[in-house]
């Protein structure tokens, strides 16, 4: 055998695995996940995603794509973004807030539909039960509104002489209007008065806090993506007309507000893996049954106390799950 033929047959012996790999690859399933605020708010929720399927056996970038995209709170890019999706052909879309997943639910069908996190799904028609979600979408329940008197307990009992609330809400986001009323009449349940704060853009965040000033005593702040990903500016205007704020997950405690209780939303994205692959497997997601979170936290900025010139117990210190300094 002249030696030139003896390089052509191993070095084809050895490329042909590449190649078998490249041919795996292109043919790897597609996920698409659609971020429902921004990447710097959504990022520690989709590695977590990325790492429950990768404890599953599914590895980005060989036995799996992830196309990323993010609407910046921007609703009115969603319909573009779930079309895009289409177009790539993805197995299964992951996602989270009830108002992106009821947009791209009708646009993607009968792409599988998997959202990490919704406020209410069976109030805002999202599923059609809990037990049964039938159609094209399932996933995790956060119960926004179901929360919402344990968040209000919460805080009068850090703020006992407290007699009037604002609950700030995006009026444009259903899920967000369903948690202000539940919060409204979790309030008067405990004889406070209520002033009601609905926001539809950017631009009406300044003038909803002017209007609280020496009206209210402390704010219920909803959680919806608009005001996700403007928390930063929303817990700088509080802190501006010197309001505590009350939300419902530590990225705005995190952000500067006073406290958050709700579930963990890197358990929820970890669970959220567990329907994909099961859905990459085979499973019909009308047949999954929406599930609710198992771990919750509370957590307070004590640093936004002290600027607020606040002292917070230390038994209720205690009781935090996270205590930011």
């Amino acid at each position: 055998m002249q030696r030139r033929e003896f390089i052509t047959i191993v070095g084809g012996a050895a490329a042909w695995p590449f190649s078998a790999r490249a041919q795996q690859q292109a043919k790897a399933p597609i996920i698409g996940f659609l971020g429902a605020s921004t990447a710097s708010a959504g990022n520690r929720w989709a590695t977590a995603l990325v790492q429950r399927l990768r404890e599953l056996g599914w590895t980005e970038g060989q036995t799996i794509a992830i196309e990323y995209r993010w609407t910046d709170g921007q609703n009115e890019r969603v319909p573009a973004l779930a079309a895009e999706f289409v177009r790539l052909k993805v197995r299964v879309i992951v996602t989270y807030g009830n108002t992106v997943a009821a947009a791209i639910k009708p646009t993607v069908s009968p792409i599988p539909v998997v959202f990490a996190a919704a406020g209410d799904p069976v109030g805002t028609g999202l599923v059609a039960s809990l037990a049964r979600p039938g159609g094209n979408v399932t996933g995790l329940s956060i119960q926004q509104t179901d929360l919402a008197g344990k968040r209000l307990g919460i805080l009068r009992e850090l703020f006992p002489n407290l007699h009037t609330l604002a609950i700030l809400a995006n009026a444009g986001s259903p899920n967000a209007v369903l948690e202000m009323d539940e919060a409204d009449a979790a309030a008067r349940r405990l004889g406070l008065a209520v002033v009601r704060s609905e926001v539809r853009k950017i631009a009406d965040f300044a003038p909803a806090f002017d209007a609280m000033k020496g009206r209210v005593e402390a704010v219920y702040v909803c959680s919806d993506p608009l005001i996700t990903t403007n928390r930063l500016s929303i817990n700088t205007l509080a802190l501006g007309v010197r309001l505590p704020t009350m939300h419902g997950f530590r990225e705005f405690a995190e952000a500067g507000g006073l406290m958050s209780y709700g579930p963990n939303f890197p358990d929820l994205f970890r669970r959220a893996a567990e329907y994909v692959d099961k859905i990459l497997r085979g499973a019909d997601p009308a047949d999954l049954p929406v599930e609710q979170p198992t771990k919750f936290d509370l957590v307070i900025n004590l640093t936004t106390a002290k600027a607020l010139g606040l002292t917070i117990p230390e038994p209720f210190l205690l009781r935090a799950n996270e205590v930011i300094e």
